[in-house]
């Protein structure tokens, strides 16, 4: 049972950035595919960005390419979402998710919700115009 703990939500300006963290324990954290999700008032929860295994493959959705960025530090069994040049669009709820992944490859990511099993309880991004 891995425990998902996020933080580094806050209040920031239109252009600014922000780095997110999510501390994962009561797991091997090598052996899970890595993902940020958010979900803004009144719309669905949306992907964000995944990471695999091995940390050597990434994907992003659409609107956030070039301006976030997801890695992973197997030292301290962490995944962060680095976000730059942010936008008021990106207002929302953000939740990282871990899945148990050794029978796929270590370059392989996970895009969709339902291939995550394991979900933190978000931290809170606004950003203001």
């Amino acid at each position: 049972q891995v425990q998902l703990v996020e933080s580094g939500g806050r209040l920031v300006q239109a252009g600014g950035s922000l780095r997110l963290s999510c501390a994962a324990s009561g797991g091997t954290f090598s052996n899970y595919r890595m993902g940020w999700f958010r979900q803004a008032p009144g719309k669905e929860r949306e992907f964000v960005a995944a990471i695999s295994r091995s940390g050597g493959s990434t994907y992003y959705t659409d609107s956030v390419k070039g301006r976030f960025t997801i890695s992973r530090d197997e030292a301290k069994n962490t995944v962060y979402l680095q976000m730059n040049s942010l936008k008021p669009e990106d207002t929302a709820v953000y939740c990282c998710a871990a899945t148990f992944s050794l029978s796929v490859g270590a370059h392989s990511v996970a895009t969709g919700a339902d291939a995550y099993k394991y979900w933190g309880q978000g931290t809170q991004v606004t950003v203001s115009s």
